[in-house]
């Protein structure tokens, strides 16, 4: 139903009539007060999970330890890593298709606003025409005209403004998930390249233990040409031999195939790709202090996404709800016409001013289902926002009681590679002498392996609790206070080619 009032009909009609004028403008006034009433009722309370958060963490938590901060991988005392990590922030596709995901929410927010403006159109037309009727004379006939029109919708409810809230909420929301994906890249950088350092260092052991071997396999030889040794002991020595160097080719393949990860983290192709680095054991182990399970709220890009959301799905349910209410509408035209073909000499001019008042009265339910399933997302996101903090709660718990578990572990296991390096040489020593038997050897053999392999995947389980430590905790990330200026940086803060623009 639309109710169309040009200006022409609104000045008030001479004597009694005027009675009967301000009474119908009374009765229009009372409508539009009546309207502005139920506006107000379509905006509802901002939904939150209830969600209290635990005062402290159940695992211990170090002394002295640092808070996460920017450049937080520093604090591993790698230089090459550094290098990596600026490389991936540069050429990184993940990262590149973040930054744009970034830039088409800014369009997109620009585009919601642009709907809170008028919107003005101007056109021209020139037109010949000729009528040749059954009988008499053609007629030609001529015509030239130029017409400007603005319309603008009143939002009176809200509507309009709430999807301008809504896109505002998911560019917040991308602009998150934008330094989620930074977090991520860092840290999937960080733990590919530790993983590279343990498997060289694996690979050393294992080529240390084939040389242990060989070196026993030429004493029992020589025994063996001596009468001293069984032809049994040089062979269960020589399969020793052999298991080791089986043992080196599957790390090999994986280092290769960490080197390639890693190329492909860089944003590089993995053919041809290497990195010179450092060992394993010159890494620093940070401790990192978590603070209050609160931070989290602010401290984490993804929580802060989620949270954004559903800012959005708040802002889901007002657009919805206004959708029932009327829609008022202003626009006006005013243009130029001739009768002459493109010319505009001797013109007549026009103008036209309506507002327009539009109520849906049927539409089969749809905007009310729109509503509730509008709510229904709304509820949704509640749930994902709470189901994010759980995780978030876990992850650093986790990551806590992985890196005190795993710092007391590698401790013990060093002393356990020690006295395994000593009773290998004991064992060596009596078996030169004759005071033991090959059995010995092997077993002590196998037992110095084991514990130098552990000991190597220990000190990287370190760095990983380190590293998922940081993660968890935001990698130093706040929360950023809001500025008028903030669609306006973009280029400054998400990397990109703009020579297209």
């Amino acid at each position: 139903m639309t109710f169309s009032m040009p200006s022409s009909s609104f000045p008030a009609p001479p004597g009694g009539s005027s009675r009967a004028g301000r009474r119908g403008r009374r009765a229009l006034l009372l409508a539009v007060v009546a309207l502005l009433a139920a506006g107000c009722a379509i905006t509802e309370p901002a939904t939150r999970p209830g969600l209290t958060m635990p005062p402290g963490w159940s695992e211990p938590v170090p002394a002295a330890a640092m808070q996460p901060g920017a450049g937080w991988w520093r604090s591993f005392s790698s230089r090459p890593l550094q290098g990596l990590i600026d490389e991936a922030l540069a050429g990184s596709p993940d990262f590149r298709i973040a930054a744009e995901r970034v830039r088409q929410a800014e369009i997109q927010l620009r585009t919601a606003g642009a709907s809170l403006l008028p919107f003005a159109t101007v056109g021209g037309d020139t037109d010949w025409r000729r009528t040749d009727p059954a009988r008499g004379r053609a007629i030609d006939s001529e015509s030239s005209g130029v017409s400007l029109a603005i319309s603008y919708e009143v939002d009176l409810w809200g509507r309009l403004a709430a999807g301008v809230a809504g896109a505002d909420a998911s560019l917040a929301a991308t602009r998150h998930d934008f330094e989620a994906v930074r977090l991520t890249l860092v840290a999937g950088v960080a733990s590919t390249y530790f993983q590279l350092l343990t498997t060289r260092t694996r690979i050393d052991i294992a080529r240390d233990n084939i040389a242990i071997a060989e070196r026993v396999f030429d004493i029992v030889e020589a025994r063996y040409r001596n009468g001293a040794a069984s032809a049994l002991d040089v062979s269960r020595q020589h399969g020793t031999v052999l298991a080791q160097r089986a043992a080196l080719l599957p790390l090999e393949n994986q280092e290769r195939q960490t080197l390639s990860a890693l190329a492909v983290l860089l944003g590089r192709v993995p053919q041809g790709f290497g990195v010179d680095g450092e060992t394993l054991a010159t890494l620093a182990i940070p401790e990192v202090a978590p603070g209050l399970p609160a931070d989290l709220l602010v401290r984490r890009p993804d929580l802060a996404s989620a949270e954004a959301q559903l800012a959005g799905a708040d802002a889901d349910v007002a657009a919805a709800r206004a959708a029932l209410l009327p829609s008022v509408q202003l626009s006006g035209s005013a243009g130029l016409a001739s009768t002459a073909l493109l010319s505009l000499a001797n013109p007549s001019n026009s103008v036209a001013l309506t507002a327009s008042l539009t109520q849906t009265l049927f539409d089969g339910g749809r905007l009310r289902n729109d509503v509730e399933a509008a709510r229904s997302r709304r509820r949704e996101f509640v749930e994902n926002y709470r189901a994010a903090i759980f995780t978030a709660l876990k992850e650093v718990e986790d990551a806590l009681g992985n890196a005190d578990r795993n710092r007391r572990q590698e401790g013990t296991q060093q002393l356990i590679r020690d006295q395994a390096a000593r009773a290998l040489r004991l064992a060596e020593l009596r078996y030169r002498e004759g005071a033991d038997d090959l059995l010995a050897v092997l077993d002590a053999q196998r037992t110095l392996f084991q514990a130098q392999d552990l000991l190597a995947q220990l000190r990287f389980a370190r760095l990983s609790a380190a590293l998922d430590l940081f993660k968890a905790l935001g990698g130093g990330w706040e929360h950023p206070r809001p500025t008028a200026s903030a669609t306006t940086r973009t280029s400054a803060m998400y990397p990109g080619d703009d020579a297209g623009d």
